[in-house]
């Protein structure tokens, strides 16, 4: 009984140390190491489509914000600008309403002020004389008055206009007729019937002439 154990242990060992059976083991570890790289080959074949496909959405996206970002930077310029001439225009407006804004008034007040000095002008001159102390005393307070009124004009900008003898300019002046006058050059006032007004640079009333022309 001993022999035969003996025998089957030494059986045993002779076939696992068979040279066949280590010869067969590196082939299958060969197989095996072939069979991971295969897989792996593959799923990096799998991975790059998707890979490329990821980065071709991406580049989409980054045109596509890139676009929307500029479109989105005109608009924002645009209205910036638009702003500004707005504010530019409001405070310009803003500026001409106190410029002009008593030009109306004023307007009237070229009445008052014609009507004094042609006042003025009809009383004569050698009867306002410490002879007639009432005429006198009345005379004087039609002068200061048109003094007056007249500073008051200046204080808001407002300018009379006497042209005589200057150039007929269609902005300041209204031509009521041209004729021939002696000593007057063509083309320039003869006579001022009106005088005429300017508030801070602009006509309020063109001054009524009449323009000197060639024989």
């Amino acid at each position: 009984m001993a022999s035969w154990c003996v025998r089957a242990v030494r059986q045993s060992y002779s076939l696992v140390a068979s040279p066949a059976l280590v010869r067969a083991s590196p082939r299958l570890l060969c197989t095996a190491t072939k069979q991971k790289n295969g897989a792996g080959a593959e799923e990096e074949a799998e991975q790059k489509p998707e890979q490329s496909t990821v980065e071709k959405v991406l580049l989409e996206e980054k045109t596509q914000l890139e676009g929307q970002l500029k479109d989105m930077t005109e608009k924002y310029k645009r209205a910036l600008a638009d702003t500004e001439n707005l504010r530019t225009r409001s405070q310009k407006m803003t500026e001409d309403a106190k410029l002009y804004g008593i030009q109306g008034f004023c307007k009237d007040l070229l009445e008052v002020a014609d009507i004094l000095e042609k006042a003025t002008e009809s009383v004569p001159k050698s009867e306002v004389t410490s002879q007639n102390p009432h005429l006198k005393s009345l005379y004087d307070g039609l002068v200061m008055t048109e003094v007056q009124i007249q500073k008051v004009f200046t204080k808001h900008g407002l300018v009379k206009l006497n042209p005589d003898g200057l150039k007929f300019d269609p902005y300041e002046h209204e031509a009521l007729f041209h004729a021939p006058v002696e000593g007057k050059e063509p083309g320039t006032v003869a006579i001022v019937t009106k005088v005429g007004y300017k508030i801070h640079g602009r006509t309020l009333r063109p001054a009524l002439v009449g323009v000197a022309k060639a024989p």
